[in-house]
């Protein structure tokens, strides 16, 4: 592996850890939801006895170790076939209609193809060996989907247990402030009208429990979450959870609409109650009048009547070609195991 990495490659950083002891989970949970120190981790790996090769800069090291922590009690899987060396940099040959008849056979399969777009998440867009990648909740799945799927040549291919669309990444809560380059999830209130921001993102202010108010921004190739998060209302109670980089800014992955704030619209002028006319404004803040019989009313008398909402009450996830690899699979949410670390 380290003799035939492309090292030259920016932020490629190989490495090999071996241990015959078992690596504390803790180190996997950190990993995957905040930033891990090369000393944190080399001081387990030295506990552990462990044998280390790395190559670039060292801190595949990290990575290399956090997948030895793995628990894996929740799991996916993901049969890889992988391309000659001769046609490595070449363009990729699948049928895309074999991937989505492969789907259409096999429930298990998932974020194969997108299905809004028809777009194949199966091949990746780089020069490396991989030809596709066929994700399942079941392994028998994938292994019998493989030989339907039409393709150039496959060298070879390999069945891995991985921990896409479990959630792991995302925990119970997150500071306030955030922490830099960590993920979690959040309960709250819409705290102003959703506001657009150049590019099609939507700019959410959620207040927290004891006011506190984080700065959330849904992405336009999420497609699905932006159309929600622009029909939010002041007032709504949601889940958000994602991740945030060097800002307080949380980046979101996933919505949840937990309860509903009213919205009302204006009925318009009312009705004068002695002659039946629609009564006219009497300015700012001063009520209405009917030119008819003179009549008064104050401005609460103006009517209002509800606004259906467009989303109701639930989880919402990206578009399939948005998902990171870690993301909860839905339709139905994040699988239960969320939070409870």
């Amino acid at each position: 592996m380290l003799r035939s990495s492309q090292g030259g490659t920016p932020g490629t950083d190989p490495a090999l850890v071996a241990t015959d002891r078992p690596l504390p989970e803790s180190l996997y949970r950190a990993a995957v939801r905040r930033t891990v120190r090369v000393e944190e981790v080399d001081a387990i790996l030295r506990r552990a006895g462990a044998e280390v090769r790395t190559s670039g800069s060292g801190l595949g090291r990290i990575g290399a170790a956090a997948a030895l922590a793995w628990p894996g009690r929740e799991c996916t899987w993901e049969l890889i076939a992988y391309r000659p060396e001769r046609r490595w940099g070449t363009r990729r040959v699948v049928e895309a209609e074999s991937v989505r008849e492969a789907e259409r056979r096999a429930p298990e399969l998932f974020l194969c193809t997108d299905p809004d777009s028809g777009r194949l998440l199966v091949t990746p867009h780089t020069a490396c060996p991989v030809l596709y990648g066929l994700r399942s909740t079941d392994a028998g799945a994938a292994l019998r989907a493989r030989p339907t799927i039409r393709s150039e040549p496959v060298d070879r291919w390999m069945l891995f247990r991985t921990n896409q669309g479990t959630g792991d990444h995302v925990r119970a809560g997150l500071d306030d402030p955030p922490e830099p380059y960590s993920t979690g999830q959040v309960r709250g209130r819409v705290g102003a009208p959703p506001r657009p921001l150049r590019g099609g993102h939507v700019l959410l202010q959620l207040v927290r429990d004891g006011d506190a108010r984080l700065d959330c921004v849904v992405f336009e190739p999420t497609k699905a979450l932006v159309r929600v998060a622009g029909e939010l209302a002041t007032g709504d109670r949601v889940r958000l959870w994602g991740g945030v980089q060097g800002d307080p800014v949380l980046r979101v992955e996933g919505i949840e609409l937990l309860e509903l704030a009213p919205r009302c619209r204006p009925d318009g002028n009312p009705t004068c109650g002695r002659c039946g006319r629609r009564m006219k404004s009497a300015g700012a803040g001063r009520g209405f009048r009917c030119r008819g019989c003179g009549a008064r009313a104050p401005p609460e008398f103006r009517g209002s009547h509800p606004v259906a909402r467009r989303f109701g009450p639930g989880i919402y996830h990206p578009a399939a070609s948005a998902r990171r690899h870690l993301a909860p699979r839905g339709p139905t949410g994040p699988p239960a195991s969320i939070g409870m670390y």
